[in-house]
């Protein structure tokens, strides 16, 4: 009789990820999108330019040459601070697009 149980459950499985196909295909589409996204964030009055992919890869740091020759404290406070207003904005876009992504795959999710 285990043997019996076993099975069905084998099956719901079998059927479950069958069924994901096409919400895998919806995340590897956001994905792809999120690549592509390029955000560019300012900080320290426009001398650091962040630019970063809504998949949150950091793809170009700019410092203008007046900052680098500032103080080194200055320089890292000012980098970390635009590193994490990037960081933050790329994980409000990554989760909008997720979340459009998720939905309709299970009720309450989004």
């Amino acid at each position: 009789m285990r043997n019996l149980k076993e099975r069905s459950y084998v099956r719901k499985i079998w059927r479950y990820d069958g069924q994901t196909s096409g919400d895998e295909e919806k995340a590897d589409e956001a994905k792809e999108k999120l690549d592509a996204t390029l955000l560019v964030v300012e900080g320290a009055g426009g001398d650091i330019k962040i630019e970063i992919t809504g998949n949150r890869e950091l793809k170009k740091l700019s410092i203008a040459p007046g900052l680098q020759h500032g103080g080194k404290e200055e320089l890292e406070e000012q980098l970390r601070i635009t590193l994490n207003k990037a960081i933050d904005q790329a994980n409000t876009l990554n989760e909008a697009e997720m979340k459009k992504a998720a939905s309709g795959l299970l009720p309450g999710l989004t």
